[in-house]
């Protein structure tokens, strides 16, 4: 199975899906807080072993830290609700990865609210 095709396409997205419904649902570390932590992307491997989970949370770098280490913590613990609630042949071992893209979007979408009222202004 090649990294793009039509297969692994789908088990990334629905991985996806099922791990945003886990830590949305299922997860009770106080460290994580599910209303504010996202699921951006997953990059399963080809043979099923791994996946690269792309995780954005907004606030403070203390609670990106703190998010961060415990879902690092309750790895396992998602990899077996992961494998009851995906049929795969193996469940991948998951990496968690923070991903800023979320919070580099607002920004810029910030700055360019500013800049133009600015011009609105001037005018």
């Amino acid at each position: 199975m090649r990294k793009n095709s039509v297969k692994n396409t789908r088990i990334n997205q629905e991985v996806m899906k099922e791990l945003s419904n886990l830590i949305r649902t299922e997860l009770k570390d106080p460290r994580i807080n599910p209303l504010m932590t996202s699921i951006v992307a997953c990059e399963v491997a080809p043979d099923l072993k791994s996946a690269k989970i792309y995780v954005s949370v907004l606030g403070s770098e203390q609670e990106k830290a703190d998010t961060l280490k415990g879902l690092k913590s309750a790895a396992g613990v998602i990899r077996g609700k992961l494998a009851h609630s995906i049929n795969l042949r193996n469940t991948p071992e998951l990496t968690f990865i923070m991903d800023s893209s979320i919070e580099y979007g607002v920004n810029m979408a910030s700055m360019i609210d500013k800049i133009t009222k600015k011009e609105d202004d001037s005018e």
